[in-house]
């Protein structure tokens, strides 16, 4: 008796202690759940990236770098978009347009009832704002117009003749001259369309406080950590977005990046080492992507600071450095060696030039000719933090370092914080600065102009390099509508960029993200800014 009773005691205690574990599993699966996104159905579900920097603002015109756009096209949109994964033109705020027979009106006929996140509207009267914000700025405050649009109100070389709403939803650009690659330019990222009212509060507050169209709204930015964005519920295009919130973590470290994506702690990671993309193929918890390549990684020297103010001796460096042991080592086979400043896949690439060769007796003998027979010290600037076109700077530097130590140069490996590294590089402070440039929109101009002509210097020419017929040559492929005829212009201009040397270029990269494997919907856009309004967890 007394046995059956101790018996049916200890079968008591025993499901009441079942119960409480499982009720305890049940909150650490929750809790993990909530942890790793909060996938779970009915719960709110949170994506969260991992990236290799901060941004350096949130106000897209301000801006050159990557990693700010990454986040700003989910906030804001543009007059006109990229296909999904290309850079055909498609609509964007603008649903269609039309272009005068002369090719310089375009006409814009603006979707209708939609709101920024600041509840203000979207209309023609915003568009012309926007405009004449960036018209009446400098390239310090807003360095891509002028590259784009040949300079600011009141320049010669403006572009941009003037931006009118014709009435509440249509609003005509007139241009002094064609351009070639406008509805192109428009639809970068940089020249999207904020709140008049945000940004009347001032440049400085406005870009860490972003208001945009687009389907998420900005809610946090934590300096160096982590950027949080959350859907916006009154987004236009019904059922998007598909995700409640996205957090962009910056995680510097590739390593580091990896081990949180294989420990489920981010969702989604960026600037994947290329010799780790076999070990995320083989996991089955994760998927592989690739990010169509439309990219340069690129050693630049400045042309105005000795002695790379010789041909020779810029020729020189580009003999003196093994590209093909930097691919080799550091993409794994997910890259091609560079002979021009734009990659194949761009239309008017001049396959005809030979590159410069891995030839140490050929530097030797143009440093000798510069009358630098026994070298020179110079600093070698490495990029502080992993880009799709250059996955370790660093490490990139120090072969670079060594390759030009075998012809006699002794550079010293310096670098800096992210922000202050293009700061000063983009003042012509650096002897030679590694750096690279994913394409914008998927033109010749966005390479070749952009990052070389006189036109923009101290805004994305950090070489100061100009050439009066390379110049001649930009001008003239903007305004010619013939698409054979500007690729003839762009391989001349080809060819004297070659000869003259103001860059080394390195490697065009195909970069690799990994993902959770219950991701769906991501799709890698070649030029870097990845849309994610389509996102979603199995």
């Amino acid at each position: 008796m007394r046995k059956g009773k101790l018996w049916s005691l200890a079968l008591v205690m025993l499901l009441v202690l079942s119960t409480a574990l499982a009720a305890c599993g049940s909150d650490d699966k929750d809790q993990g759940a909530e942890k790793d996104g909060e996938k779970a159905s009915g719960k709110e579900k949170t994506l969260v990236f991992g990236r290799g920097g901060d941004s350096t603002s949130l106000d897209p015109s301000r801006v050159t770098e990557g990693e700010t756009f990454k986040v700003t096209v989910n906030l804001f949109e543009t007059l006109v978009n990229f296909g999904e994964s290309d850079t055909t033109i498609q609509p964007g705020l603008a649903k269609e347009w039309s272009t005068s027979e002369d090719g310089l009106t375009y006409t814009f006929k603006l979707e209708e009832g939609v709101k920024f996140h600041d509840g203000t509207d979207f209309n023609a009267d915003a568009v012309v704002a926007n405009f004449a914000r960036w018209a009446s700025g400098d390239a310090e405050k807003f360095p891509y117009y002028s590259s784009m649009f040949g300079g600011f109100d009141g320049d010669e070389a403006a572009v941009i003749e003037s931006v009118t709403a014709e009435d509440e939803n249509t609003v005509a650009i007139t241009l002094k001259r064609p351009q070639a690659p406008f509805l192109k330019n428009i639809a970068m990222s940089m020249f999207a369309i904020s709140s008049p009212e945000a940004f009347a509060k001032g440049d400085d507050e406005y870009e860490r406080n972003p208001v945009g169209t687009g389907p998420f709204k900005f809610v946090e930015w934590k300096a160096n950590d982590s950027i949080t964005i959350e859907k916006n519920a009154d987004y236009w295009q019904e059922g998007l977005p598909k995700l409640d919130k996205v957090v962009f973590r910056s995680i510097p470290d590739n390593a580091a990046r990896l081990n949180a994506l294989t420990a489920g702690e981010i969702d989604l990671a960026d600037g994947i080492n290329p010799a780790d993309g076999a070990k995320i193929e083989g996991d089955s918890k994760l998927q592989l992507f690739e990010r169509p390549s439309m990219n340069v990684g690129y050693l630049g020297l400045t042309v105005t600071r000795p002695p790379f103010d010789k041909k020779e001796v810029r020729q020189a460096m580009n003999y003196a450095i093994d590209k093909q042991t930097i691919i080799d080592s550091f993409f794994e086979g997910r890259a091609e060696i560079a002979k021009n400043p734009m990659p194949s896949s761009i239309s008017g690439y001049n396959d005809e030039i030979e590159e410069y060769a891995y030839d140490p007796e050929k530097a030797k003998e143009l440093l000798k000719a510069a009358g630098l027979e026994d070298g020179f010290e110079m600093e070698l600037w490495a990029m502080p933090v992993p880009r799709p076109y250059m996955p370790d700077g660093t490490k990139v530097a120090e072969v670079i370092q060594s390759n030009l130590a075998d012809v006699g140069i002794k550079a010293k490996i310096v670098s800096y914080e992210w922000a202050t590294y293009l700061d000063k590089a983009s003042k012509g402070e650096a002897d030679a600065f590694m750096l690279g440039w994913t394409g914008d929109n998927g033109d010749a101009d966005n390479f070749l102009y952009v990052l070389l002509d006189e036109d923009n210097i101290a805004s994305n020419n950090y070489t100061y390099y100009k050439n009066d017929e390379t110049h001649k040559l930009f001008l003239e492929a903007q305004t010619e509508v013939d698409e054979d005829k500007r690729n003839e212009l762009y391989m001349k201009a080809q060819e004297i960029l070659h000869e003259e040397a103001p860059w080394v270029p390195l490697a065009h990269s195909t970069p690799l993200l990994g993902g959770a494997a219950d991701l769906t919907g991501f799709v890698p856009h070649p030029t870097g800014s990845d849309l994610l309004s389509n996102v979603d967890f199995k």
